[in-house]
């Protein structure tokens, strides 16, 4: 088993980590075009617990999320970066349009999101707050954003 893992592997972790009282931090998202302003999300993601899995959206979510022109990185190569980052313990792809059924699954200790979200909007928040863990928002490094970097080198090379 490696880091990135199906989401049954990642229920087996999951009652490993409890076993061993071990808080598990879930985060998601698309990831596309790692950044300096994702890595520092992680790394704070990754404070507020002992182990951080990475739900990530697969390729065919991404395009109904954000277009046919989306993502840039394909999903195995974006499993694969996000894998090998420091905070990053475990990385589970997901193809629904939200992770509701992964984090159903794996009932983390700390759900976490962006701070562009309100906190009662975030996807999981119930069922994770009804299983006594609880929500986080962490706020955004400014000027660093995939759509950003995306726009950019569109005007240089257009």
């Amino acid at each position: 088993m490696g880091r990135v893992v199906e989401p049954d592997e990642m229920a087996v972790i999951r009652t490993h980590l409890r076993d061993a009282r071990k808080s598990l931090v879930f985060t998601n998202g698309v990831f596309d075009i790692l950044h300096r302003g994702h890595v520092e999300y992680l790394l704070k993601a990754r404070a507020l617990g002992d182990a951080l899995v990475v739900g990530l959206n697969s390729d065919a979510s991404v395009r109904r999320i954000k277009g046919e022109k989306r993502p840039v990185v394909q999903e195995r190569d974006r499993a694969f970066i996000l894998a090998n980052l420091l905070p990053v313990d475990y990385v589970c792809l997901f193809g629904e349009d939200t992770p509701l059924a992964l984090i159903t699954q794996l009932l983390p200790d700390v759900l976490v999101k962006g701070a562009d979200y309100n906190v009662e909007d975030i996807v999981g928040r119930e069922v994770v707050e009804r299983a006594g863990g609880r929500v986080a928002t962490i706020d955004f490094v400014p000027d660093r954003s995939t759509s950003g970097i995306i726009e950019r080198i569109i005007e240089r090379f257009s």
